[in-house]
């Protein structure tokens, strides 16, 4: 983890495709990779703008890792080509803490002192306190959230992960093939990731004819004892137990409390990070049949023809070798997987200036998506066509291990219930035309 000066910011330092660690280490890290030399204007820095300490590090570290690694193999095959021209890439990592006003100074660091070309972030509450940068000095951001899109951000991209609309995905599984779970009850921390999820979720149960035991409870994101929480939630007997896009901090002690509070029903979550730390905390029996949306990158299935994602196994193993296996989290490979948009539609542009990636990434009405093809869309939801959306995979967890069950469209899911989306997110409040 890294240090923090006294402001709470990242202690000075670029991610050079190499972790800032130990010589050792590095030397380690570096083993067996071809040095390539670059010309010394050759290099192009991308910002990475996301919690890498705190409650919601699990979705910002692990990807920093991941971009590591990218760099690596990009950099040792010669770099992006660029205008006939090889260039290395740079990470420059920014712990917001996820803190609004955090991420807006680190996004004028990002920009003004280090010269990045596009900026990577997690998103949510914290996006709010960069909108405006983005905005004023046209730089091109993306988000794992978006939720964050409206038709006023023009230059924000949901590329990658499309929260929370892929969570359909997961409940259409369920109710195909265990037809006789017929309620449900959900819980979620009450802020800018739950709400938007909470929606989905009630979209997707109410499209598969699954009911609501209650109201779903929201709690306050400084909750540590979840026992009242889980006891509420288990009190009308569900035979789904839903736990929306809780973080992993809140993930791990709702599983907990299930298991000592003696719930033995079907697990719906958004994530299941780190969860073989979750089943060393209760057993491996209990979180058999439980469904989640990230998979582990050492599946088979990932290796079919469809998936654009660069050997995915073998990022999955040098990821378990640098960091360790348990340390994978949903967010492991998604900023990798941009920075093969980014990539592509650089080449392609001739340029790193973010608007001739844009242009680029969006040309044509659709992208290779990590997990095939996919369209630029969202209008209806978000206001503006900058979310990259298709197929996303349903994860349940047999015999201990995470395992792809199957791919689903999400389009699909949309041409047949949108209205019902878009009635749960008018009900909460999370329509772009009301945040």
């Amino acid at each position: 983890m890294s240090r923090k000066s006294l402001d709470g910011k990242i202690t000075r330092r670029k991610f050079l495709g190499s972790s800032a660690a130990s010589g050792a280490t590095l030397a380690a890290i570096g083993a067996g990779l071809p040095r390539v030399a670059f010309a010394a204007d050759a290099v192009i820095k991308i910002g990475f703008l996301a919690p890498l300490t705190g409650p919601v590090a699990a979705w910002g570290k692990p990807g920093l890792d991941g971009c590591l690694i990218w760099a690596d193999w990009v950099n040792a095959k010669g770099g992006v080509k660029i205008g006939g021209k090889a260039h290395k890439i740079e990470f420059v990592g920014y712990d917001n803490e996820y803190d609004a006003a955090k991420a807006r100074t680190g996004a004028t660091k990002l920009i003004k002192e280090d010269g990045v070309k596009f900026v990577m972030m997690l998103g949510g509450d914290t996006w709010p306190g960069v909108q405006k940068i983005a905005e004023r000095e046209g730089m091109l951001f993306s988000t794992l959230l978006p939720s964050d899109l409206s038709p006023e951000t023009k230059t924000l991209l949901a590329p990658c992960e499309v929260h929370p609309i892929y969570n359909v995905t997961g409940v259409e599984w369920l109710a195909e093939n265990k037809k006789d779970l017929k309620t449900a009850a959900i819980c979620a921390q009450d802020d800018a990731l739950g709400k938007p999820s909470v929606a989905t979720y009630l979209a997707a149960f109410e499209a598969a004819g699954i009911e609501m035991v209650d109201k779903p409870e929201f709690f306050d994101p400084a909750t540590t004892d979840f026992a009242p929480v889980m006891t509420k939630l288990l009190a009308k007997k569900p035979d789904i137990l839903c736990l929306d896009t809780c973080y992993a901090d809140y993930v791990h002690p709702l599983c907990e409390q299930a298991f000592q509070q003696g719930y033995k029903g079907q697990i719906i979550s958004c994530t299941a990070d780190f969860y073989q730390k979750i089943i060393e905390k209760t057993s491996k029996e209990f979180m058999e049949g439980f469904i989640f949306q990230f998979p582990d990158f050492d599946d088979p299935a990932l290796n079919s023809k469809d998936v654009n994602f660069v050997k995915p196994n073998e990022f999955y193993a040098e990821y378990s070798k640098r960091f360790g296996a348990k340390e994978w989290s949903a967010v492991s490979w998604e900023y990798a997987s941009i920075m093969d948009l980014w990539a592509d539609a650089a080449t392609r542009a001739g340029s790193a200036e973010p608007a001739a990636v844009l242009k680029a990434m969006k040309a044509g009405g659709t992208g290779k998506h990590a997990f095939g093809t996919a369209k630029w869309w969202g209008k209806e939801l978000f206001g503006i066509d900058n979310a990259l959306v298709g197929n996303w995979p349903v994860v349940v967890i047999e015999d201990g291990k995470a395992r792809i069950k199957a791919f689903k469209s999400i389009p699909a899911w949309w041409e047949k219930h949108s209205k019902l989306m878009i009635k749960h997110m008018t009900a909460l409040g999370q329509m772009w035309n009301q945040r």
